[in-house]
């Protein structure tokens, strides 16, 4: 089952339970996806969905910093049940020695050596850990190796 379907399944069951919170986030998830579809003219697939599951989530990520700076308490514990609904979509999450080996497979397949050759693993990695591990974290574990 797509994510869309999916997505339109839970949006009936969270009508059904009077759950405005998850209506609200499946809502704006649904639009998310239908936005890309219409830009990019055609059906998404499950490797742009996930993209575009990410963006959302990285962009409720920086709001949840943002409120934390502000001292938005209220906006918080908001934004940390978004991204909770968020991630139910989203791919298990890799662990730290599955990254760790992942990084050290795409150093040897690139051959890498230093700081500067960290584009080649990096472009390498990313498709791998789409939507299953946070760029920044991937980015500090590369240069943690390259060093």
């Amino acid at each position: 089952m797509g994510l869309l379907d999916q997505l339109t399944r839970d949006m009936k069951e969270a009508m059904k339970q009077k759950d405005k919170t998850r209506l609200s986030v499946i809502r704006m998830l649904k639009a998310a996806l239908q936005n890309e579809a219409i830009h990019l003219n055609k059906e998404l697939s499950e490797d742009e969905a996930l993209t575009v599951l990410s963006r959302e989530l990285k962009q409720r990520k920086d709001s949840l910093q943002e409120f934390k700076n502000a001292g938005r308490e209220d906006l918080e514990e908001q934004v940390k049940g978004e991204i909770d609904i968020i991630q139910s979509y989203m791919p298990k999450p890799l662990s730290d020695e599955e990254l760790e080996k992942l990084i050290d497979e795409a150093i040897a397949e690139s051959g890498a050596k230093t700081k500067a050759d960290m584009g080649k693993v990096m472009q390498r990695i990313m498709p791998k850990v789409k939507g299953k591990a946070d760029g920044a974290k991937v980015n500090r574990l590369v240069q943690q190796r390259l060093s």
